[in-house]
């Protein structure tokens, strides 16, 4: 599927050139407001960060917050298979490290995931994986992470499921096991994504487990 992108729009333009962004980002709404009449649920925007079911398999039904602790960005989804899917990230304001959440995106984001089984197979397990490349795990050289430099997180979070574990090396997953959760119920899944080198885009995979046999 055609992934929404804007030539030359890079961190250098976002930091030092304001009238190229104003441009790209206008550009950049166009664009999504153009595919929102086609498909309302495509592109949900929150703070500074834009998110975007457009590599298809699931639907986003809502998306609210600015990434902080007390404010997380909130994406509630729709899965209608038991297949893995990708949601897409971009940032819609300036990007600035450590900047104002909700003013910049400052690659420190705070996310509950809300995800409505209607798939018809209960999930014994669910993993998310972090790519800055699509198609490609995150590695340890790209800033990115499920906050990896904290060692002991305590907000990481499910209903549904009991455990999790963070793979941090060489790839950034986080999965979630021991439960389950029924057709027609709703995971969540609270955690942080930090990116020390912020990036204007990158990927979100989801994938949720039925049992094999």
């Amino acid at each position: 599927m055609r992934t929404l992108r804007l030539p030359g729009f890079s961190v250098q333009r976002l930091f030092f050139t304001r009238g190229h962004f104003r441009g790209a980002v206008l550009l950049f709404l166009s664009l999504t407001s153009v595919d929102a009449r086609a498909d309302p649920h495509k592109v949900w925007i929150a703070g500074a960060y834009a998110f975007s079911d457009e590599l298809g398999g699931f639907h986003i039904t809502g998306a609210s917050g600015i990434g902080t602790k007390d404010d997380p960005f909130v994406v509630t989804e729709e899965f209608n298979s038991a297949t893995p899917v990708t949601l897409t990230i971009r940032a819609v304001k300036p990007i600035q490290p450590f900047g104002v959440p909700g003013e910049f995106a400052n690659g420190m984001m705070y996310m509950r995931i809300d995800a409505l089984n209607n798939g018809g197979q209960g999930w014994i397990e669910f993993q998310f994986e972090l790519q800055s490349i699509l198609g490609e795990p995150s590695t340890d050289d790209d800033g990115l992470s499920f906050d990896q430099a904290n060692k002991t997180p305590d907000y990481i979070w499910s209903r549904g499921f009991a455990e999790y574990y963070r793979e941090l090396s060489p790839y950034d997953r986080l999965s979630f096991m021991k439960g389950k959760v029924d057709p027609l119920e709703t995971a969540s899944f609270t955690f942080r994504i930090t990116d020390f080198t912020p990036k204007w885009q990158f990927w979100l995979v989801q994938e949720p487990r039925i049992p094999t046999s």
